[in-house]
């Protein structure tokens, strides 16, 4: 068992956030708005991007690229105060009914109560993957750094470089893995108080509006999916030939001492895997949940 005190887990999460911050993109040149009607602006001169969500609607974001494996790299600050309702989101998906999808979501809570932090992974339209979390860290006083690790063998979620979950590709035990379908970045602010906070029971207040959430930070380093092609960075291209630098994403996997962050991180702040919901799967839990 690690033991990892709170202050060095602070530390940690520091350093990986100011690194990185070296390598935000640009809004104007990465992304573009899909929907809101200027409910979402980007501001600091390329550098930020805020979604805003009022009773008339919310407001969402895409890059304007499609990728095929990566790391893509955003900062957030979730909706202060008074969220309940709301829903932040960061996710890459694929298009089609037969989608691959892998998301984070941000549940919204009333003044002083945690945010959830809603993952899943979707793998040709079926989803139901969820682990949730609870944050060690109060996500609406500054940004914070979340991160997916995506190569032909991982999907590894990381907070603020502390990883959180490792989906496996499995395929050869039968279980279906994303990694032939090009994915776009998506990023929206929305309302869904019929669920979202406490399964409903609590809406969203909206004398508390508008609503704002905060994107900075955001990094693509990936094979971008063009015209039919797959253009990878020169060091992913090096990796995948077997003589890439240690720690390219293309082959990154979890070292001893980051499966036992993500096993620390789990056993304190994980309120929901889907692999132990019996109730949920009455003729047996996914076939992933019972390989090591």
């Amino acid at each position: 068992m690690m033991m990892m005190r709170p202050g060095a887990l602070v530390a940690f999460v520091a350093v990986a956030c100011l690194a990185s911050i070296a390598h935000g993109g640009n809004f104007y040149q990465d992304t573009e708005m899909t929907w809101g009607q200027g409910r979402g602006k980007v501001v600091d001169g390329g550098r930020g991007l805020d979604l805003t969500l009022d009773k008339t609607s919310g407001s969402g974001f895409q890059s304007k690229n499609q990728y095929l494996f990566g790391k893509i790299d955003m900062q957030i600050k979730l909706v202060p105060g008074n969220s309940a309702g709301t829903v932040t989101t960061f996710y890459l998906s694929s298009a089609g009914s037969a989608h691959d999808e892998i998301d984070f979501e941000f549940l919204g809570n009333v003044s002083g109560e945690p945010y959830t932090l809603h993952t899943n992974v979707f793998t040709q339209g079926q989803g139901q993957r969820e682990q949730q979390f609870r944050l060690w860290f109060d996500p609406t006083k500054g940004f914070h750094t979340y991160s997916v690790v995506w190569n032909p063998q991982h999907v590894i979620f990381a907070v603020d470089g502390t990883p959180i979950r490792d989906f496996k590709n499995q395929e050869a035990r039968g279980v279906a893995f994303p990694r032939t379908q090009p994915m776009r970045l998506y990023a929206s602010l929305w309302n869904a108080d019929d669920w979202a906070t406490q399964g409903g029971r609590v809406k969203a207040d909206w004398t508390q509006a508008p609503f704002v959430a905060s994107f900075r930070g955001f990094s693509a380093d990936a094979c971008v999916w063009a015209n039919g092609k797959q253009q990878c960075p020169v060091g992913a291209m090096e990796a995948a030939a077997g003589g890439g630098r240690r720690g390219s994403w293309w082959n990154q996997q979890l070292s001893d001492m980051s499966y036992r962050r993500m096993r620390w991180v789990q056993r304190k702040f994980m309120i929901y895997n889907y692999c132990t919901d019996a109730k949920r799967f009455p003729q047996g839990v996914p076939a992933e949940c019972k390989l090591r």
